[in-house]
C-alpha cells in the first residue's frame, strides 16, 4: 500500500472499548506516557511528569491556550413543547452561531427555542449542509455569563460519565474561551510541572485554536483525499511568533502540545513558505502522510480514535506503521485512550 493511496481503513486498529478512559485521573500529571521515536519506530514506558526529561534548555513548548464553552444546553420549543439540544460551535457574527441540534429535523429555519426560564432564546436562522445549523441567540446581559448558567460541558459522545468538577475538562493554562472541546493533549500538565519545564530553560509559548466541529467528525469517505476538513480560528501573536523564532535561530526545537497546536503552526508555516510569522484566520488544513512538515520537530499528543484524521495527522510525522504499532502495543498494556486518556511523546 502506497502512503499515496490510503483509505480510511488504513488508519484503523482493534480497541477493546474498557480501554476508553471515561474519567480524568486525579492527578494530572501521573497519566503515562508511551515515547516514541519516529526514525527508529522505537517505543518505551513513562510517566507524564517525565515529560521534563524529554525537553531540552533552549526548546520551545508550544500549548493551546483555548478554553472550552459550556456549549451545550437544553432548550423546549414554545410552540409545541418539544424538547432540543444544541451544541455552539462557532460563533459566526454577533449573536449568531454554527450549532448541532438535536433532533435536527426539528429545527427547520424559523424554529424558535427557549433555554432555561426564557432568560435565553434563539431562532434557527440557517440550515447548514453537514446537518449544522445557524441560529441567533438573544439574552440581557453577557452572553458568556448566561451560558455559564445555563450551559453543560459538552463532553465527546464516548465519554459516557458525568464530570464532577468541569475544571478537570480544561487545561490549567485555558484563558481564550472558544472551544466546544478541550485541546485534551495539554491536561496532562500541572502548574507546578509547567513551572520546573520553564525552569529548565524550556521557552512556554502559547498560541489560541479554537476547537471546532472537526473533532465531532468521522471521516466518512474511503479515499482520504477527498475527505473535507471543517474551519477553526487560531491566533499566533507577535511575541509568540517572536519566541518561536528566537528558539529556532539557537538551533532549539519546536514541541507543540496537541493536534491543535500542530495544525496552527503548520497551517503558519504553509502560509509562509516554513516561515513563522504572527497571524490569525481560519484553517481546515488537513495534514496526513505524504505531508511536508514545515514547524514541528516534536509533540505530546493522546491516543485518538480509530480511522480519525488525529490518527492520519500522527502517521504523517511518525509513518502509519510505527504509529499503529505502538497503538498495538499501547492497547496490549492497557494504555487509557482518549480525551480523558494518557499520553504520547513523539519525536
Amino acid at each position: 500500500m502506497t502512503e499515496e493511496h490510503l483509505t480510511t481503513e488504513d488508519f484503523d486498529y482493534e480497541l477493546p472499548e474498557e480501554l476508553i478512559a471515561q474519567t480524568p485521573l486525579e492527578h494530572r500529571d501521573q497519566s503515562r506516557m508511551l515515547v516514541l521515536d519516529s526514525k527508529t519506530g522505537k517505543y518505551q514506558d513513562d510517566y507524564f511528569y517525565n515529560v521534563i526529561d524529554r525537553l531540552e534548555p533552549g526548546d520551545a513548548l508550544v500549548m493551546n491556550d483555548s478554553r472550552v464553552l459550556p456549549a451545550r444546553i437544553y432548550g423546549v420549543k414554545p410552540d409545541t413543547g418539544g424538547h432540543l439540544e444544541v451544541l455552539l460551535l462557532n460563533n459566526i457574527k454577533g449573536d449568531q452561531w454554527e450549532t448541532l441540534i438535536k433532533p435536527a429535523k426539528r429545527a427547520k429555519v424559523g424554529t424558535k427555542i427557549s433555554f432555561g426560564n426564557g432568560e435565553l432564546t434563539a431562532v434557527v436562522k440557517e440550515e447548514l449542509e453537514h446537518g449544522g445549523r445557524i441560529v441567533e441567540f438573544e439574552y440581557d446581559g453577557i452572553f458568556l455569563e448566561v451560558l455559564e448558567s445555563l450551559g453543560e460541558m459538552p463532553l465527546p459522545p464516548y465519554i459516557k460519565e458525568k464530570l464532577d468538577d468541569p475544571e478537570m475538562y480544561q487545561t490549567v493554562y485555558s484563558k481564550e474561551v472558544g472551544s466546544a472541546a478541550a485541546p485534551t493533549a495539554g491536561l496532562h500538565f500541572t502548574e507546578e510541572l509547567l513551572a520546573k519545564i520553564e525552569a529548565k530553560g524550556v521557552k512556554l509559548v502559547y498560541l489560541t485554536l479554537h476547537v471546532g466541529l472537526g473533532t465531532f467528525r468521522p471521516v466518512s469517505v474511503d479515499n482520504i483525499e477527498e475527505h473535507k476538513m471543517h474551519s477553526e480560528f487560531y491566533r499566533l501573536s507577535e511575541e509568540a511568533a517572536k519566541t518561536l523564532n528566537e528558539v529556532r535561530q539557537n538551533g532549539g526545537r519546536i514541541v507543540a502540545t496537541g493536534t491543535t497546536s500542530i495544525r496552527t503552526l503548520e497551517t503558519i508555516g504553509s502560509k509562509f513558505n516554513g516561515e513563522i510569522k504572527a497571524d490569525s484566520g481560519w484553517t481546515d488544513i488537513f495534514i496526513k502522510p505524504g505531508y511536508e512538515w514545515k514547524v514541528v520537530n516534536a509533540f505530546i499528543t493522546n491516543f485518538h480514535l480509530p480511522k480519525s484524521t488525529l490518527v492520519m495527522l500522527v502517521s504523517a510525522f511518525t509513518g502509519r506503521e510505527n504509529i499503529l504499532n505502538a497503538y498495538r502495543h499501547a492497547v496490549k498494556e492497557k494504555y487509557r485512550f482518549f480525551s480523558f486518556g494518557d499520553a504520547m511523546f513523539i519525536y
